[in-house]
């Protein structure tokens, strides 16, 4: 292994931790920072923020993303908004009970120093973001307005309307434009990063392609940032959008860059349901829209067929409400999840294949009134009005649990640095701060803490060794590299064979949302594991891959991201078979309490699972390293939102 698994958490209590690191972390001085250069891959939230400080304080930033412009990152589709411990609300909120409903929300499965840090930090992204101009909601007297999201019982999310992500990365944006205007930052858009340089070990460079002129280059740095969000398009169909994929970090990871908790996969609750095989993504409703909506299924399967309206109250079942009277609507969203396939399992499910339910506003439009809903969510309304041609202010919206966000990631230390020294993760990308499940409305959170206010403190601790030693893109390394790029793209386009690109990514997803969805089991992982590998063979031997490589072709983008997702699955059926527990998002069947709920193994499985890639290229079983967590401030105990 490269490097070694040392988390690198500060001693001292958790209060303290961050100060302290800051404190004693070695620094690169103004007059040194111009002579390194800094390459940051991914231009959202994470990478954005990150590119547009590291070239504020006075770095050489080249800043890669595969979209034609930074704003059109994935960012932007997060809608409901992102927390912070302000406790504007008055109603008891905190830096460490913020701390605490994330790691318990996260069933505990994340490294504590981490996510209090996270914590702490986050009051420093709404005034960062306030001072920006970011327009979140505010109330009459014109303070910044709250609404309250899964997994809390305070109200700490701020918002712009159902656009949060989007205006927070408008606010990123316009701080990378004025470094790109003065100099510090040069972008690479339609860019996409192939493969990533080690030099003695040390992540130095990246080999990339023009997606618009198909050239390939080579690109050397002091240091590589990884913020290329996360990998849910694995299951094919997911609220991502299209072009999201694992490239980046898989790459780094059969570099020798460990992966984290790869089955650590996000069901989001509040999807608007699979109608056919014409499509090719879905689309997020957000969880904000569980403040005032009730969720809902019949309660005899023989008035599914009915509509809403003609069900009276007493023949409804309001199953989050009765099950978790605590959160009620508003529990985790693994356990929201959950409670919805179980309600359709049971076949009480609504619409189209009995796989859906309802969210209903009836109640809040009486109490509050419609103009008011219409304000407080109208955008989202609309999309639901477009898609389905349905008025959600009159019917209610039909929603079923959809493949969301990934909490595993590459594994990263406390510095956010991979176990490859020079390679710093960020973001999505990383398995840090989310454990087995993420609550809402902490992403974009993740995302701005970790670029504005962390790893520009943490950079400096390996910037600080290394003046001087960034080598020339004509070392050998990068040759070699380079080479091995181009190799690959040339055979996916000799394959030359008869079926498509999307009927391999098809056949992938329902595979894997089948075997390693939303519950999982030793016996269907087994098969899944058995059945992947025939597929990836079959991939090699039968996929059509038209066009040329030196021009802009967007089946061979696809296809090298396909390529890497049939290997990556097969990674993520391991790691849920390993983990013979359940936790979070991550639910064995073999594994739960008599009431259905996730039974975690502590004694065994309290632990970061860290994948070493084996194979000398090709795909072997990996090698498994384990970073026991250690709980200081919070007690293990079983997840309870009743």
């Amino acid at each position: 292994m490269i490097g070694k698994l040392d988390g690198k958490v500060p001693p001292g209590p958790l209060e303290q931790k961050w100060r302290n690191h800051k404190n004693n972390s070695r620094l690169v001085s103004p007059n040194n920072r111009r002579k390194f250069e800094i390459i940051v891959v991914g231009s959202g939230l994470a990478g954005g923020s990150a590119a547009a400080t590291l070239g504020e304080l006075g770095y050489r930033v080249k800043c890669f993303c595969y979209q034609d412009s930074p704003r059109r990152a994935h960012s932007i589709a997060a809608q409901g908004g992102i927390n912070a411990a302000k406790n504007y609300q008055n109603d008891g909120d905190s830096v460490f009970r913020l701390f605490y409903d994330t790691i318990k929300g996260g069933d505990f499965r994340s490294r504590e120093a981490n996510v209090y840090r996270l914590a702490e930090v986050s009051n420093l992204i709404i005034d960062q973001c306030t001072e920006q101009g970011v327009p979140f909601a505010r109330e009459y007297g014109g303070l910044l307005a709250n609404r309250s999201f899964g997994g809390a019982q305070v109200s700490r999310t701020f918002y712009a309307r159902g656009q949060t992500g989007q205006q927070l990365l408008l606010g990123a944006y316009q701080a990378l434009c004025r470094q790109i205007a003065l100099g510090t930052v040069k972008m690479f858009s339609q860019t996409e990063m192939l493969d990533l340089v080690l030099v003695d070990g040390h992540a130095k460079g990246i080999i990339a392609r023009n997606l618009y002129t198909g050239e390939i280059n080579a690109f050397a740095g002091d240091a590589v940032v990884l913020a290329t969000g996360g990998y849910g398009n694995v299951f094919f169909l997911s609220t991502n959008a299209r072009g999201c994929n694992v490239t980046a970090t898989y790459r780094a990871y059969k570099r020798g860059a460990l992966f984290g908790n790869p089955c650590f996969t996000q069901i989001h609750p509040t999807c608007i349901p699979v109608t056919g095989q014409h499509q090719s993504k879905l689309t997020l409703m957000s969880e904000s829209l569980r403040n005032d909506g009730r969720v809902w299924v019949p309660r005899r399967a023989e008035d599914c067929a009915k509509p809403p309206k003609d069900i009276p109250d007493p023949d409804r079942d309001y199953y989050l409400e009765r099950k978790y009277p605590s959160f009620g609507n508003l529990a985790p969203r693994d356990i929201a999840s959950r409670a919805a396939k179980e309600v359709c399992d049971e076949g009480r499910g609504v619409g189209p294949g009995g796989r859906g339910v309802y969210l209903d506003f009836a109640d809040a439009i009486s109490r509050l009134g419609e103009d008011f809903i219409r304000e407080r969510y109208g955008n989202l309304f609309d999309i639901y009005q477009k898609i389905t041609a349905e008025d959600a202010y009159k019917t209610p919206m039909r929603i079923y649990p959809a493949v969301h966000y990934t909490m595993g990631g590459l594994w990263v230390d406390y510095n956010l640095m991979s176990n490859i020294p020079g390679l710093h993760v960020i973001g999505e990308a990383n398995f840090a701060d989310h454990g087995a499940n993420r609550l809402g409305a902490s992403a974009l959170m993740q995302g701005l803490a970790d670029g504005y206010f962390v790893l520009p403190y943490t950079l400096p601790n390996y910037l600080a060794g290394q003046i001087g030693k960034r080598p020339s893109t004509d070392h050998a390394e990068f040759k070699r590299v380079e080479s091995e790029v181009r190799a690959r793209v040339k055979k996916l386009l000799e394959v030359n064979g008869d079926q498509t690109l999307t009927s391999f990514h098809r056949e992938l997803g329902l595979l894997l949302w089948d075997k390693c969805g939303m519950a999982r089991s030793a016996a269907g992982l087994r098969e899944a594991l058995g059945k992947i590998p025939e597929l990836r063979d079959e991939f090699w031997k039968k996929v059509r891959v038209p066009g040329e490589g030196e021009s802009y072709n967007q089946s061979l983008e696809r296809a090298g991201r396909i390529a890497d997702f049939l290997e990556f699955a097969e990674l993520m059926c391991i790691d849920a078979l390993e983990r013979d527990e359940s936790c979070g998002g991550h639910f064995r069947e073999e594994h739960q309490t008599p009431d259905g709920e996730a039974q975690r193994d502590d004694e065994n499985f309290a632990a970061v699972f860290a994948w070493e890639f084996q194979g000398n290229g090709k795909v072997e079983h990996p090698k498994l390293h384990r970073e026991p967590l250690h709980f200081e401030a919070v007690h293990l105990t079983q997840r309870s939102y009743k």
